[in-house]
C-alpha cells in the first residue's frame, strides 16, 4: 500500500508545484540615463552697500572691535572706516561667486597701541550676512605678532 500511495501523491505534487521563470537575459544592453535638467546659474552675489562688522577672537564670540565697511559691486572703491578715523581704501585681490579676499594697511592698529598692522582677510556671503577670516600680522620690536580673527558683517 505504501507504493500506491505513493504513486498517487507524487502526480499531486508535481501538479501543484509553481514553474520558475527562465533566467533574466543580462547581455541586453541597459536604457541610456536621462540627462540631467542643466542647473541655472546662481544669482549673482552682490557686496555692494554699507556694512557694520563685529572682529572677535577666532576661539570666542567676544566682540573686541566694530567697523564700517564700504563695499562696491567690482574691485575698486572699497572704503573700511574704524572708529573716530577717517575711511582707508581696501585692497581687493580677488572676487569669487559668493567670496572675497582683502588686504588693509599698513595702519596704526586700533586694538593695540602704537602698534602698526597689516590685515588679510577672506570672507564670504552666507545668506545677508558677511562672514570671514582675518590674520592681522602687527609690527612690534621684536618679531611680527600674528592675531587670528573672525568677522560678521551686517548689511545696513
Amino acid at each position: 500500500m505504501p507504493r500506491a500511495a505513493l504513486l498517487l501523491v507524487v502526480p499531486v505534487m508535481l501538479a501543484c508545484t509553481k514553474k520558475e521563470a527562465p533566467p533574466a537575459d543580462t547581455t541586453a544592453a541597459a536604457p541610456a540615463p536621462t540627462a540631467a535638467a542643466p542647473v541655472a546659474p546662481a544669482a549673482p552675489v552682490s557686496y555692494a552697500g554699507k556694512w557694520k562688522v563685529k572682529v572677535m577672537p577666532s576661539d570666542k564670540d567676544t566682540v573686541i572691535l566694530t567697523y564700517d565697511l564700504e563695499a562696491t559691486a567690482d574691485k575698486t572703491g572699497w572704503k573700511l572706516t574704524l572708529p573716530g578715523r577717517a575711511a582707508m581704501t581696501v585692497t581687493v585681490v580677488s572676487m569669487d561667486n559668493d567670496s572675497a579676499v582683502v588686504e588693509n594697511g599698513p595702519y596704526s592698529s586700533a586694538l593695540r597701541k602704537n602698534v602698526t598692522v597689516t590685515t588679510h582677510s577672506a570672507m564670504h556671503m552666507a545668506g545677508d550676512t558677511l562672514v570671514g577670516l582675518t590674520t592681522a600680522h602687527y609690527k612690534t620690536k621684536a618679531a611680527d605678532s600674528v592675531a587670528n580673527l573672525r568677522t560678521v558683517g551686517t548689511r545696513q
